[in-house]
């Protein structure tokens, strides 16, 4: 962030339990500044709204160029990440003018019609301030919402993967990619799990994609059959982990990079290098909104290499 925004980031520890902030060029209501949305890890402090939205806006350029011209689905915690959250797609009717967003002119009857799209800076703030402590950018943009710009790999654990099990099908997944010369980037889902985001040319429908990573998850998964199940239901997994293929579709999303996500310390799906699924110190919830900016400004984004979007899957045997 800039001096200019620096100065917003001292005038909003300065505000009392709410009041008017200008941040990255809007003016923002900001309510219940106090208010915990995270309770802390152990040894360590409860994270606050105030600390939240400051790390919204010093990570809000950051992320920007995985949100914009996305619909965003919000998954809102107003009483914290303690309490249980929802999904929240619609922009409400009390929403600032200046806040960008989509009619989805495909919408049927109960649908979402507006969604919020992160097209600028503020609106992540703005997001944030609304409760959202999730956010899941949708993978197609709005000017063209059947054709995705990313493949997406989910490898999600069940109740008995461990995380040394989760790096085996991730390091697999690093091999299988390496082999087809495919380009693609991991990163932490802040949770359990690890994610593989892999960019694509414009050309496949999402059921192009699906069936494209289904093919190579279970080429994978073929290796270590103990270690996964594909069975749909979580009581039929017998515990084992699932590759799940399905966030391919239209309206399905995978948590955006540098997201924070809904637990105690407010972990964040932090992206990594190939190389860190070596690393002794990796964990899924190993940066948090108060390490991810320190680690930002020493290593850089990793995850940049997704947003170059000329590649062409190649086709499996």
């Amino acid at each position: 962030m800039g001096e200019q925004d620096e100065t917003a980031l001292d005038a909003l520890a300065e505000l009392g339990r709410g009041g008017t902030w200008e941040v990255h060029g809007r003016r923002l209501k900001v309510t219940n500044l106090d208010k915990v949305l995270f309770p802390g890890r152990p040894g360590e402090a409860p994270v606050t709204k105030r600390e939240l939205l400051a790390y919204a806006a010093r990570i809000a350029p950051v992320v920007l160029p995985y949100l914009r011209g996305r619909a965003l689905n919000l998954h809102r915690y107003p009483e914290g990440a303690d309490r249980p959250g929802f999904w929240h797609k619609q922009v409400p009717s009390h929403a600032p003018d200046w806040l960008p967003r989509w009619d989805n002119p495909e919408a049927d009857d109960g649908e979402t019609t507006t969604y919020l799209v992160v097209d600028e800076p503020a609106a992540l703030v703005w997001a944030a301030n609304f409760g959202a402590l999730e956010w899941h950018a949708w993978t197609s943009r709005t000017s063209d919402p059947h054709r995705p710009t990313y493949a997406l790999v989910d490898i999600d654990p069940g109740g008995s993967t461990t995380w040394d099990e989760v790096l085996v099908l991730a390091r697999l997944h690093r091999d299988a990619f390496a082999h087809l010369g495919v380009r693609a980037a991991p990163k932490l889902t802040g949770r359990r799990g690890v994610q593989v985001w892999v960019p694509v040319a414009a050309g496949p429908d999402f059921a192009e994609t699906r069936a494209w990573v289904e093919r190579l998850s279970r080429t994978v998964g073929a290796v270590v059959p103990e270690l996964v199940s594909w069975r749909w239901e979580v009581r039929e997994r017998g515990g084992q982990a699932r590759l799940d293929y399905t966030q391919n579709a239209i309206n399905k999303t995978l948590v955006a990079p540098y997201s924070p996500r809904a637990a105690a310390g407010a972990p964040v799906s932090a992206p990594i290098t190939w190389d860190e699924l070596d690393a002794p110190w990796l964990r899924p919830d190993a940066f948090t909104v108060r390490t991810v900016l320190d680690r930002l400004a020493e290593r850089g984004d990793p995850f940049r290499v997704v947003l170059d979007e000329d590649q062409v899957l190649p086709r499996l045997g």
